[in-house]
Order: C-alpha cells, then sequence, then structure tokens
C-alpha cells in the first residue's frame, strides 16, 4: 500500500482473513543466473529455488518473482506461479508487480539528488516549498523539515488520514492541504507514525523544486538511465502491457482478483509498478551507494543519511523471541533499518490492493534481494528471512512454516473477534425513527460529505469522496446499521454505521466503523449537514 509493515496477518490489510487452497495452474520461465565465484560457493541457489517453489504451493498464493543480488550481479531471478489465477499466463522475472510503499526509497533518492545538487537542504523547513502545508499545531507546522517527512517522525498516526487519497478525486495537494485536520497521535519527533500522506507532501516538494511532475522525475532521472523500461508510476500505463500481474486477496472461503486501483493521488508514497528484474537494478544502485554504471545520482554521504535511524520504535518481546539477533528497529529517510545476524539491514515493505511485495539490503555483504507477489500475504517476509539467512549464515530455520502458523493464529484471532461482534448484538430493537429520519447529508471539514438515501426501501450510504464507497445498510439493532459495500475491496469488508441522536430524537452524526488495520474509518467525521 500502502505501507511499509503491515506483518501481523496472513492475507489483506486485514490480515486476519485467509487463503483456502486453490489450484496454481502452470510454471514461470525460470532465469537462473548462478556465479561462480567463492562468496556464491556456499550457497545452494537450487535449495532456495526449491523452497521458494514449495513455499508457494504451501502459501498457495497465485504468484510471485524473486531477484536476488550480490557483488554487484543479478545472481537469481525468477517467477513462480501464474499472474491471474485460473489463466495460464505465468509469473516470469518480467512480470510487473506494484511495489507500493517500496516507492518511497525512490521519493526519498529523489529529494537526496536535489540535495547534492544544492537545491534543496534536509534541514529545508516543509512551508518554505510549500506555504499551504499545515498540521495539528502552528509549532509543528513551521518546524517540519524535509527529512521529518521522510521518517515518520510527523506526530500523526499509522496510517492516518489514508482515506483522504484512497479512491478518491482529490489531487495530491488536496490531500496535503486536509491534513491539517488530523489530530496528532504523539508527540513531534518523539513517536513513530507511519504516513503516507507525509511521503506525499515530500513528492509535493520534489516536484516544486524539479520544476516538473514527481512522475517524470523518476521516470527521466531514475528509471530511464538505470534502464528501467519496465517500470511505471501509474496504472495508466498498463493496458496494453502483455506481462501484467492481477491482484488478489482472500474474502472469506474464496480468493478473489481485483482489478488494477489507481494510486495516483499518493503515488510518491507507494505507486511504483516494477518487476524484479528492473528492481534488481535499483538494488545495485542502492549497494553501490547511488553510483552505477560510471554515473553518480546520489552521494555517498545522502546514501549514508538515508540509511541512518531518524526515528527509534521498540522491539518488542515476540520480536526478541522471533529474531533473536535483533536488537534494534528504526526508519532511516524511506528506509526501514534494523540489526540482523550482526549485519544492519535496510529493507521495506509495500501492501497493495491485493499485492504485497519485500525489498531488503544488507550493504556490508553486497546482498539485495527483491519479492513481489500479487497476494496479499507474508510469503515476502518468510522468504525474506531464508534468504538472509542462506546468505549470513543463519540457523536452518523454517520461515515458511513459522510465519504460515502465526498466519493462522491470526485467522483464529480474527474469527474471534467477528464471533464476539455477533454475540454482542441486541436481538429484537427497532430504529428511534422511520428509515427516512436517517436520511441526508454528513460532513466534516478533513474527510468531506457523504449522503444516506433511502432507496428502495432500504438506505444507502454514499461517501462523495470515493464513489466506490457506496454501501447498502441493513439495520443491525438500535440505530446501528451493518454496511455491505457494493464493491468489493481486498482491504476490509462488512462495518457499521451508528447514528447519534440529540434529546429531542434528531440525528446529528453519524459514526462509521469498519474493522481493518489500515484505513481508519473511524477518524472520519460526519456531522448532519442542516
Amino acid at each position: 500500500m500502502r505501507s511499509g509493515y503491515r506483518l501481523t496477518g496472513m492475507t489483506s490489510r486485514t490480515w486476519g482473513r485467509t487463503i483456502l487452497a486453490f489450484q496454481l495452474l502452470g510454471l514461470a520461465a525460470v532465469t537462473l543466473l548462478a556465479t561462480a565465484t567463492s562468496a556464491q560457493q556456499s550457497v545452494d541457489l537450487g535449495e532456495l529455488d526449491a523452497y521458494f517453489a514449495a513455499a508457494r504451493e504451501d502459501w498457495r498464493v497465485p504468484g510471485f518473482a524473486v531477484a536476488i543480488v550480490k557483488d554487484d550481479e543479478v545472481v537469481f531471478a525468477k517467477g513462480y506461479g501464474v499472474r491471474e489465477l485460473g489463466k495460464p499466463g505465468g509469473v516470469d522475472e518480467n512480470t510487473l508487480f506494484a511495489i507500493a510503499s517500496n516507492t518511497k526509497a525512490f521519493t526519498a533518492a529523489a529529494l537526496a539528488m536535489h540535495v547534492d545538487r544544492g537545491d534543496i537542504d534536509w534541514d529545508d523547513r516543509v512551508v518554505n516549498h510549500l506555504p499551504y502545508f499545515q498540521l495539528y499545531s502552528p509549532y509543528v507546522t513551521q518546524e517540519m523539515r524535509v527529512r521529518d517527512l521522510l521518517c515518520h517522525r510527523s506526530g500523526l498516526g499509522t496510517f492516518s488520514g489514508d482515506l483522504l487519497w484512497y479512491g478518491t478525486s482529490y489531487t495530491r495537494e488536496e490531500v496535503v492541504r486536509r491534513v491539517r485536520h488530523l489530530p496528532p497521535a504523539g508527540g513531534f519527533r518523539a513517536q513513530y507514525g507511519y504516513s503516507n500522506i507525509m511521503f506525499l507532501a515530500a513528492g509535493e516538494i520534489l516536484t516544486a523544486v524539479a520544476g516538473r511532475s514527481w512522475d517524470e522525475f523518476i521516470e527521466t532521472e531514475i528509471f530511464e538511465p538505470l534502464g528501467m523500461t519496465n517500470s511505471y508510476t501509474s496504472v495508466d500505463s498498463l493496458p496494453g502491457e502483455p506481462n501484467v500481474a492481477t491482484p488478489h486477496a482472500g474474502n472469506g472461503d474464496r480468493v478473489v482478483s481485483f482489478p488494477w486501483y489507481d494510486w495516483d493521488n499518493i503515488a510518491p508514497a507507494g505507486g511504483i509498478i516494477s518487476s524484479v528484474s528492473d528492481m534488481a537494478k535499483w538494488l545495485r544502485l542502492q549497494l553501490n551507494r547511488g553510483a552505477w554504471d560510471g554515473r553518480t545520482y546520489f552521494s555517498d554521504s545522502a546514501s549514508r543519511t538515508m540509511w541512518t535511524p531518524h526515528i527509534s520504535y521498540e522491539v518488542s518481546e515476540e520480536s526478541e523471541e522471533l529474531y533473536p539477533s535483533t536488537h534494534f528497529r528504526g526508519y532511516g529517510l524511506g528506509w526501514g533499518l534494523m540489526d540482523y545476524l550482526g549485519r544492519k539491514v535496510a529493507s521495506h515493505g509495500g501492501g497493495y490492493d491485493g499485492m504485497f511485495s519485500r525489498v531488503a539490503l544488507v550493504p556490508e555483504e553486497n546482498l539485495g534481494l527483491v519479492i513481489l507477489t500479487n497476494s496479499n500475504t507474508n510469503l515476502p517476509v518468510a522468504l525474506t528471512y531464508r534468504i538472509l539467512d542462506a546468505y549470513l549464515g543463519g540457523a536452518e530455520r523454517d520461515w515458511s512454516e513459522e510465519f504460515l502458523e502465526r498466519s493462522k493464529r491470526a485467522r483464529e484471532r480474527s474469527e474471534e473477534e467477528r464471533l464476539e461482534f455477533e454475540r454482542a448484538r441486541v436481538p429484537n430493537t427497532r430504529p428511534s425513527l422511520p428509515l427516512e429520519g436517517y436520511t441526508g447529508t454528513y460532513g466534516g471539514p478533513m474527510y468531506g460529505d457523504a449522503t444516506v438515501a433511502l432507496e428502495n426501501g432500504h438506505l444507502v450510504v454514499r461517501f462523495l469522496p470515493n464513489p466506490d464507497l457506496t454501501g447498502d445498510l441493513t439495520h443491525w439493532h438500535y440505530d446501528t446499521f451493518e454496511v455491505e459495500w457494493r464493491r468489493e475491496f481486498p482491504w476490509f469488508g462488512k462495518g457499521t454505521v451508528q447514528f447519534l441522536l440529540d434529546k429531542t430524537g434528531n440525528v446529528v452524526e453519524m459514526k462509521v466503523d469498519v474493522p481493518n488495520e489500515d484505513l481508519w474509518f473511524t477518524e472520519l467525521e460526519f456531522k448532519k449537514q442542516e
């Protein structure tokens, strides 16, 4: 997505659903680029290949691709499974996937290029480049610096405000303008809060400084010179492309394919579409600290800045048990940072509607990897650790099996939460008002308006900024209705709409709650409009 660190469950962003058994048709062509160097003799690429293939079967994902870079060479690049469930087209190293939040490193690097040129400084005030930028506090607004945008220390909560851009008609600038209405979740520069919208603001700064769009800069200054000819910044480039993966996610007892969703208005935080073959070039650039094939894109100093922790977050007891060699976790500029088996690792995840990806770099070992999938599962995380162990001498562990077990437990917790919700329903209640009493326009300054209308004897809610968020309301209990969306989403399913009444019995507000782990419906304000 959008985001980078949603690793607790198995499937879509709710991570509490499961992908049940289905058959995957066809195998992709293989490109195994083994080397004869001594550094590679201890790593059995054939064994890794077999492990990846078995993991695909165990997780029952439609398809994925993997590339590994070692000592400035692509030593492994292969696709597994199919591009779309039920169709014969296989995944290979050139198949296109959304890399989602792995885009953030591109945005940070693009700004680093301008830092090296003297056009901006990491510590420039954001308002000096975006005069319309405003946050929850005048002090924070004035003190927010460019580097603050890139390391998730704005004080906003994780994923806060993401419904502003998700499927809406708002421009990138309008999304940033509306952030002023979001409340803080913690102290400025004191608490980690993963923010896609701050990276969007960083992309707007790039546009202002470069004098051209973020998209044009990424394409002309990074993709083209690196030879990433199979990479794009918008879903608008996909029609006519023959080798494109289709997004998938689990929904109950089904595996569902989804159309590509337009993320153009959040592109600097998650819009890039690429293949493992192209991403391997990006890995080589990163491992060479900004220099590749005779050209310097960004300086060694900028590379070190991006790989320096700017905010830290807790290594939990659960994480200590799972990764005993990891002692710190933090975030640099566009990269998550940690130690693993005595080495520093720069990595990131990316969740898109029906896709998940993972990138990891071990600079001192000149090692990089990228995993792109067309399903929202934790498979890329499991494979990442399997690869790291192979190259760094880790103990032999079946990471795929371990993460599958964790996903099973997450599904069980999710099911228990669903049953608890069902048990909380009070039977035999009636709405306080006739259905007409709930109709009208609701809204607030942050998100905008929603309407509730009576159609064919039942209520229908429509979020005006995002027409896809149209749902049918069925009475649940009291003045709460269950909402079932007319469009299927990989991130979330049904939710509730509660109508609040004043002391005279008139509706004054609508509260929306759609349980998931990424899009916070509860932070939307929908006051009844006169």
